[in-house]
């Protein structure tokens, strides 16, 4: 099955739902990698810059916990947008001497192209094999001798509920074999008016992140929303420790779609449920470990404890 006819069933059902719902996965096109670096550049959304300086500033430590004796090792990058983040570990591993293959993989190939040129200029001797696609479609066959090392940053993992995000890391979890690595960047718990302002920015452009979405099935699906007819909501529970994003239609109104020759009926005030963004406290990060195959073996946080980046050992046979 394709892009476009996994989107297609993808929005056939969540638009049928009782709770009309659209992952926030297909917010990755062009445009949409375009609006979420910029969203990484606002001032209340810190998770960027925390995890940015966690990976600059303890890089040496990390290397030393993925790469004990500089074992060789393919670095995979699962959602690696435009590598930046990224750069200051890699840039480290190479001054070390580690023999690493850095293996972003992205569905955008804007955000692929960008890290390119990035690595490029900034770090050539290293060794870059992107990969433009689903992670499990396409995940590299990393030969025998070397430690496979999964990322999967950005607290991306928080856009799944706690049974998703097992079955997420379980998946990746018989991917690697005993004694490989994942490194996981997750958000913390903390006051629930940062995390508010951090979804809901004064300058609109998680708006426009979320709307955009709607650009997009207007453009591939033929679809005929009025993005003047939605407005962006986000909330943040702290009972849960979830936040939460929302396309509220604003009338009255019936959207159709011709390429899946359907229509859609919203009422006033009824709304898409588009993102979660799940926050964690380090026990529940343990839990999660446990839960999916893994043993949490370090993590490093900011000096607020704010933002985490742990450190996993895959155990147990290979599936």
């Amino acid at each position: 099955m394709n892009d476009s006819q996994t989107l297609a069933e993808h929005v056939l059902q969540g638009l049928r739902a009782k709770q009309k719902a659209l992952s926030s996965a297909w917010f990755y096109d062009d445009e949409g990698s375009r609006l979420f670096q910029r969203i990484m550049a606002m001032p209340e959304y810190y998770l960027t810059r925390l995890e940015h300086s966690l990976l600059r500033e303890r890089a040496q430590e990390l290397a030393q916990w993925i790469s004990p004796n500089r074992t060789p090792l393919d670095l995979i990058e699962l959602g690696s947008g435009d590598g930046e983040k990224t750069l200051s570990l890699c840039r480290t591993l190479a001054d070390q001497n580690v023999d690493c293959v850095y293996r972003p993989m992205d569905i955008s190939a804007h955000a692929l192209a960008e890290l390119s040129r990035r690595f490029e200029s900034d770090l050539p001797s290293m060794a870059l094999e992107p990969t433009l696609g689903d992670y499990f479609e396409h995940w590299p066959q990393v030969p025998a001798g070397r430690r496979s090392v999964a990322m999967l940053l950005g607290s991306n993992l928080g856009n799944f509920d706690d049974v998703s995000a097992v079955r997420l890391l379980r998946r990746i979890h018989t991917q690697l074999r005993p004694d490989d690595i994942l490194v996981l960047g997750l958000d913390l718990k903390k006051d629930p008016h940062v995390l508010q302002a951090a979804y809901d920015d004064a300058q609109g452009i998680t708006a426009q992140f979320n709307i955009n979405l709607l650009r997009r099935l207007n453009r591939e699906l033929g679809m005929d929303f009025d993005l003047e007819r939605f407005r962006h909501f986000a909330s943040y529970c702290p009972l849960e420790g979830v936040a939460r994003s929302f396309l509220v239609s604003q009338v009255e109104q019936v959207v159709s779609s011709s390429v899946l020759s359907q229509t859609f009926n919203f009422s006033a005030g009824e709304s898409i449920f588009t993102e979660q963004s799940q926050k964690y406290t380090l026990q529940s990060i343990e839990r999660l470990a446990n839960n999916s195959g893994f043993r949490s073996i370090h993590v490093l946080t900011d000096p607020r404890q704010w933002y985490s980046m742990s450190i996993w050992h895959r155990v147990g046979q290979r599936a």
